[in-house]
């Protein structure tokens, strides 16, 4: 079901949260990016915390089913001081997973500081920043009013960074002798 060429292939980003959701889908093809589409799902008129988790879960599947994505770059919670926020954004993001797991996606959790580093050069870059950065790099005109759809689209391009340097796009593990058997030809 899952297209899996190695010279072409998508990649959906995914920025979780409990009322808003952002998500974008790329297209790689020969190292050249290209966004699909990119949005959020507007969660606030749920008021039951476990009827967010099943939209979010239900609309992530149509989404895969629609663009059929091969990997899930998803943004990992970061350490917050409101323990009830973290765990439902946890649940979300667990839910996110489990969408992407049902229909055989490669999933990769990445950190916000890597996302931004990834993006912009700097960590602690903002919100803003990134997103000039995204439009400068994919160049596009990015409009939406929301920042969670630009962030899944910073995961979607950190995933697709993270993983050429690693040798295009392939499942790796982060680890120097997985480098060296996928690039042998990188050794000296």
């Amino acid at each position: 079901m899952i297209a899996k060429d190695k010279d072409t292939y998508k990649i959906l980003g995914v920025d979780p949260g409990t009322n808003v959701l952002g998500y974008a889908v790329i297209e790689v093809s020969s190292k050249t990016l290209k966004v699909l589409h990119f949005g959020v799902f507007r969660l606030e008129k749920y008021e039951d915390h476990h009827e967010k988790l099943k939209e979010i879960f239900l609309q992530l599947q149509e989404i895969i089913e629609t663009y059929l994505p091969s990997q899930l770059a998803i943004e990992a919670p970061f350490y917050g001081k409101n323990v009830q926020s973290m765990l439902k954004l946890g649940r979300a993001q667990g839910v996110a997973m489990a969408a992407a797991m049902t229909m055989g996606l490669d999933i990769q959790e990445y950190a916000p500081k890597k996302i931004k580093q990834s993006i912009t050069g700097n960590g602690n870059a903002s919100k803003e920043q990134v997103a000039a950065m995204l439009e400068s790099i994919l160049k596009i005109k990015i409009t939406s009013k929301f920042l969670d759809a630009t962030d899944a689209l910073g995961v979607a391009v950190c995933h697709f960074n993270q993983s050429s340097s690693f040798g295009g796009g392939k499942k790796t593990t982060n680890s120097w002798a997985s480098f060296i058997k996928n690039n042998p030809d990188k050794v000296k």
